[in-house]
């Protein structure tokens, strides 16, 4: 369908929804289309292709609402579909908080460009090439031994909103990714290790050799690991994982757990939590940002905000609800299903980078841990406690020394947030991005 086909449908629905006795509704359609072909050991091991669409309504009675969804667009489907969710909401309890948007509340027009769609459509011959060309560069790396294989992708999505009080809006993104995992050593040593790269515009991928390069390396590093004892130590994080540490927060302040009570920052609102040298942005209107979008899932505008500033926390994660339940404004965080109601979420969210380079962060450890992988999800954030399995390289005399395995990691949230440092090497890979991080101190349990 095209935009305005998009939206003559929503407009249709919310019609018949008024018609059929809701006192309010909106409607959001996503049409979307993807293609993944992957490889080993040189040889295409599947291609994959799918393409699909979904239509979402939600229908208002008072305070009473309901949700219903459908991949089916015919006349009569559609009917079926408003009668239906009419009647779900004369039957659901009610909600003080539900309700859309006011209508000085909606965004307007004159949304920015982001350059979202790439207008090259990648072949297979192209997804096959990019895919061999990482896992080939990957096992040319001296010490690979085998291949777990590599993968390209192409999608596109299209979303289109409408609500019955005027907004309407639509927006379309592509994406474009290459990954490639390989393993390294032989029989019962063999360690594995991966790459990845993801771009809206093929042209800003990592290149494919480059990407098995890094892989190939990687893995040849983590052999022979040694266990360490357990300590109190820094521990250093890798801009691979270092961005699960914000994720956590971005978790910790949604206004959904904030106005239940289930979260151990909620009572943190214009607190310090971290030092004074770190601030924390969500930026939905990065160019060719992973998660960029001109106005959120409710209708309403978005715009750059910081989340910490100078290590003070600024503002929850909300949407509609949540903000009504908190007696605050939303902050155009609203994200949207089509069978369920907006929840909220972060877009491009990530931490500024610092002023010193990796290096010279973990310069002055004598004894710590640089990590480069997580395992499991032991953190709390009810409590804030943090455990987690992690694998990655011993630092001595601030160099990195020889990996090391069979590691847990333990502090809590408010300590790691409060002890941390950042590098200067901030870059825009998962839509969550951190540069490298170091924390002082963290329970080691080793051995």
């Amino acid at each position: 369908m095209t935009d305005e086909e998009r939206l003559g449908l929503l407009d249709d629905l919310i019609k018949m929804a008024k018609t059929a006795g809701a006192d309010a509704a909106d409607a959001v359609y996503v049409e979307g289309i993807s293609v993944s072909l992957a490889c080993r050991m040189g040889k295409t091991e599947h291609l994959e292709r799918s393409e699909g669409a979904d239509l979402g309504l939600r229908v208002f009675k008072g305070k009473q609402q309901a949700c219903v969804s459908s991949s089916d667009v015919s006349p009569d489907a559609l009917g079926e579909l408003v009668e239906r969710a009419v009647a779900m909401a004369k039957n659901v309890p009610e909600d003080p908080h539900c309700g859309i948007a006011d209508p000085d509340q909606l965004a307007s027009g004159g949304f920015p460009d982001l350059d979202m769609v790439d207008p090259l459509e990648a072949s297979t011959d192209v997804l096959k090439e990019r895919a061999l060309e990482a896992e080939d560069a990957a096992r040319a790396v001296k010490g690979v031994t085998n291949t777990e294989g590599s993968e390209a992708s192409w999608g596109k999505s299209s979303v289109a909103l409408a609500t019955s009080n005027g907004f309407t809006g639509t927006r379309s993104g592509s994406r474009s990714g290459v990954s490639v995992s390989v393993l390294a050593g032989e029989g019962t040593g063999m360690e594995r290790d991966y790459d990845y790269t993801s771009a809206v515009f093929a042209a800003d991928l990592t290149s494919p050799a480059e990407l098995g390069v890094r892989a190939g390396e990687k893995a040849v590093k983590r052999l022979n690991p040694r266990q360490i004892d357990s300590a109190q130590l820094s521990v250093v994080f890798d801009p691979r994982v270092s961005d699960s540490i914000i994720g956590h927060l971005s978790g910790a302040i949604n206004g959904s757990s904030i106005a239940r009570g289930t979260s151990f920052l909620k009572d943190s609102m214009g607190k310090k939590l971290f030092p004074d040298n770190i601030t924390i942005v969500d930026d939905p209107h990065r160019v060719r940002g992973l998660r960029s979008k001109e106005f959120d899932g409710e209708g309403l505008t978005t715009k750059r905000r910081n989340i910490i500033e100078n290590g003070e926390l600024k503002t929850w994660i909300m949407n509609l609800s949540s903000a009504r339940q908190l007696g605050l404004q939303s902050t155009g965080h609203a994200s949207r299903g089509t069978s369920a109601p907006p929840g909220s979420g972060v877009t491009n969210f990530y931490m500024e980078p610092g002023d010193v380079s990796p290096a010279e962060l973990m310069a002055d450890i004598k004894s710590g841990l640089y990590v480069t992988e997580m395992i499991g999800m032991g953190v709390n954030t009810v409590t804030g406690d943090y455990s987690r399995g992690a694998t990655g390289f011993w630092i001595e005399n601030g160099e990195i020394a020889f990996p090391v395995s069979e590691i847990t990691i333990a502090s809590n949230l408010s300590d790691m947030f409060a002890n941390l440092n950042a590098a200067d090497d901030l870059e825009f890979r998962h839509g969550t991005d951190a540069p490298t991080l170091r924390i002082d101190t963290m329970a080691i349990a080793g051995k």
